[in-house]
């Protein structure tokens, strides 16, 4: 199968923006990643819509924001920007349902909310400010750092600096409603979560404690089940932050990606889906690993490491769900953010 590999990053130093590789995952080839869109500042998250509208973060001089791609264009158009004084977001996610794309933005502690126009381009319809601090120092103010769809299609909006989640209900019209909240142990620093596809439990991954928590989800209530899991080893005592984590298809096997101890922790899942059983540690080969994905056929994984500016590719064994490195040293610059999609052409 032929995959097309976007991928971003930051602009500050050797990155040029989003760049572009192919992935076969027969033969299990990745070409270098090329840059493929370099008007953007900083495009450090990637979503891609089913009408291949790519919406990512952007960043220009003292504004930030987001910015609308045509796709299926050659080469691909930026159909508009929609920027405002301050930092730029550190995630986006889609609502194809609704046509909605959200936008997290970590220094300003906000959630905006954008509607897809028929054109593709976006336009702001809310935005959501969060306040508080958590007890450690990275905690000294609001961090919104996630926030993406339930499987009841509420809005799940994570806030690494005040240790919650608040569930929003959404409109139709781009509207957010007045959220249920989960407050979390304190100094658990919230990052990224994933939803099981089959039942309504979800994987919490804190950044600053370095663990999984495993929560139950109704109707925007979410529930914290058993002792949070570590993700990197007891014996470590330098610096971690955990990044992304994710989940395979078959709800079987959970990734976490951790920078500092620079690993990729595999966890298996029993048929509950509650009970998390590590099984592997898998050096990135590379420093501060901010993201990976799997591809398509979740036969493989790409790891990026952001410090060390290179790539790491695994094949994955879909039974054991273990990695093997297969390439190292793939050239990425300044790359914080992995996306696999169907062959563009």
């Amino acid at each position: 199968m032929q995959e097309t590999v976007l991928i971003g990053g930051y602009t500050r130093q050797s990155g040029k923006g989003i760049y572009r590789a192919s992935f076969d995952s027969d033969s299990k080839q990745l070409t270098t990643p090329t840059p493929f869109i370099t008007s953007i500042g900083s495009p450090t998250y990637l979503a891609v819509s089913k009408a291949n509208g790519l919406y990512t973060v952007d960043a220009d001089g003292d504004q930030g924001g987001v910015a609308a791609v045509d796709l299926s264009t050659t080469p691909p158009t930026v159909l508009n920007t929609v920027l405002a004084t301050g930092s730029s977001p550190a995630h986006i996610s889609i609502d194809e349902t609704r046509q909605l794309v959200f936008a997290s933005n970590y220094h300003e502690g906000r959630v905006n909310v954008y509607r897809i126009n028929t054109d593709k381009s976006l336009t702001q319809t809310d935005v959501a400010t969060n306040h508080g601090f958590g007890p450690r120092p990275e905690q000294e103010a609001s961090h919104i750092h996630f926030a993406a769809l339930t499987p009841d299609q509420q809005l799940a909006v994570i806030d690494l600096g005040t240790d919650e989640i608040f569930t929003y209900p959404v409109s139709d019209a781009g509207k957010l409603g007045e959220p249920k909240i989960l407050k979390l142990p304190a100094g658990f620093g919230p990052r990224h979560l994933v939803f099981n596809h089959q039942q309504n439990i979800a994987y919490l991954l804190g950044e600053l404690s370095s663990q999984v928590q495993v929560l139950t989800y109704d109707h925007g209530t979410f529930a914290l089940v058993g002792q949070p899991v570590a993700t990197i080893p007891d014996d470590w005592t330098a610096h971690n932050g955990a990044a992304a984590i994710r989940l395979s298809h078959d709800d079987r096997f959970l990734y976490v990606s951790n920078r500092g101890h620079n690993s990729l922790a595999v966890f298996a899942l029993d048929n509950s889906g509650l009970k998390l059983n590590h099984i592997q540690q898998i050096s990135t080969e590379g420093d501060f690993p901010r993201d990976f994905n799997l591809d398509l056929t979740e036969t493989a994984l790409l790891a990026v490491n952001q410090n060390s500016n290179n790539g790491t590719l695994y094949a994955r064994d879909v039974d054991s769900g273990l990695l093997t490195e297969l390439v190292k040293d793939i050239p990425t610059p300044e790359a914080v953010n992995v996306l696999f999609l169907p062959a563009l052409n």
